[in-house]
């Protein structure tokens, strides 16, 4: 049953005056070999220094539906919608259970990929945006996306020099090519191009991930110092208003 446009109101009230006692969500975006997952660590690691709860979650990482999506990934037999509905899954669970808990809490959420992947990852695999985003919805928005820019040729080097790209990091689903590396070059090209335009349409703040460890430290952390809250009411009302209907013991 649909809430009455009281209770509506409620949830409204209890969103907007919850906004400034809310810890900011912090998304993570780039190709692989980047060095998204070294930057979130540091970050993580200075926040705490200086009294912050943080909390991290990563990509594919819900202990609900992980164990789905690799057992499916293993038998190379993901189409494109089904490898892409099940991240949505992953991605939803997370949510629920761990990003928005936090962020009501007042604790920073750092996420080491967040659902601009897969509009970036699943459309280079041939899928619409609307429809990505409609799989993905109701959205809630980061307060503050850096991406971590780097071209082709260095994301190929750096993903080879540590182990051969998997059947579907490669793309080889779509490129059917034999040789992961060859595929994750072509691949990767398409999912930069990609990223590129999604950085445009959502206004990421874009940093040169070709650049030494602890400069690019030091940027991000100029980044978050600044950053400010994207409001909730106007930004991500559906979705918290749906996750607050579940969840009324937090509007005590």
């Amino acid at each position: 049953m649909s809430p009455l446009p009281s209770d509506l109101a409620t949830l409204a009230a209890a969103i907007a005056a919850r906004d400034e006692r809310r810890g900011l969500l912090i998304a993570f975006e780039g190709p692989d070999g980047a060095g998204k997952t070294t930057q979130q660590r540091l970050l993580r690691t200075w926040l705490q220094s200086r009294g912050h709860q943080v909390v991290t979650t990563r990509w594919a990482s819900s202990p609900l539906v992980k164990p789905l999506i690799t057992a499916r990934a293993r038998l190379r037999v993901l189409s494109a919608e089904e490898y892409s509905l099940l991240h949505a899954v992953d991605f939803r669970h997370r949510l629920e259970t761990v990003i928005l808990p936090a962020s009501w809490a007042g604790q920073t959420v750092l996420a080491d990929r967040y659902l601009f992947t897969a509009l970036a990852r699943d459309a280079a695999r041939g899928l619409e945006l609307d429809w990505l985003l409609q799989a993905y919805a109701p959205l809630v928005w980061p307060d503050l996306v850096i991406y971590f820019a780097l071209d082709a040729g260095d994301s190929r080097r750096r993903v080879a020099a540590t182990r051969a790209p998997r059947f579907y990091q490669a793309g080889q689903d779509v490129t059917g090519l034999a040789d992961p590396v060859a595929s994750y070059s072509r691949f990767i090209e398409r999912v930069i191009t990609d990223y590129e335009n999604l950085a445009v349409i959502f206004r990421f703040v874009k940093v040169d991930a070709a650049q030494p460890v602890y400069r690019l430290h030091q940027q991000v952390r100029e980044l978050v110092e600044g950053a400010d809250r994207r409001p909730w009411s106007t930004h991500s009302a559906e979705a918290l208003t749906e996750w607050l209907q579940r969840h009324p013991d937090l509007l005590d």
